[in-house]
């Protein structure tokens, strides 16, 4: 295989694999609630959730449903990975805040 094949070749890969990121939804973290609080994901596809708290406070994440917890440190992001899940509804809610950090997540 001559140079200019190969160099051809490996961008074909790189573009295939682009094309088959991960999806990323962002969520916000701002005065103890969730932004957006529902929001809406492919079924059977596994996703990014971008998590930013915007507060001075932490926050953890949580979700029973979907077997997932982590804290997010005030002023900071976290990532979590979620999925591929089955069509439905997700709860998730804020363990440090429950009453006011709540959503849910619908999957179809």
């Amino acid at each position: 295989m001559t140079m200019g094949k190969r160099v051809n070749l490996l961008a074909l890969m790189l573009i295939s694999a682009s094309t088959l990121a991960t999806p990323v939804f962002e969520i916000e973290i701002r005065n103890h609630l969730f932004f957006p609080s529902e929001f809406t994901i492919p079924a059977d596809t596994k996703v990014k959730l971008l998590i930013k708290n915007s507060d001075l406070s932490a926050e953890e994440f949580e979700s029973y449903e979907l077997n997932r917890e982590k804290v997010i440190p005030g002023n900071s992001k976290g990532v979590i990975f979620i999925g591929p899940l089955n069509a439905g509804v997700y709860p998730f809610f804020g363990e440090f805040f429950p009453k006011t950090a709540q959503g849910k997540i619908h999957v179809k």
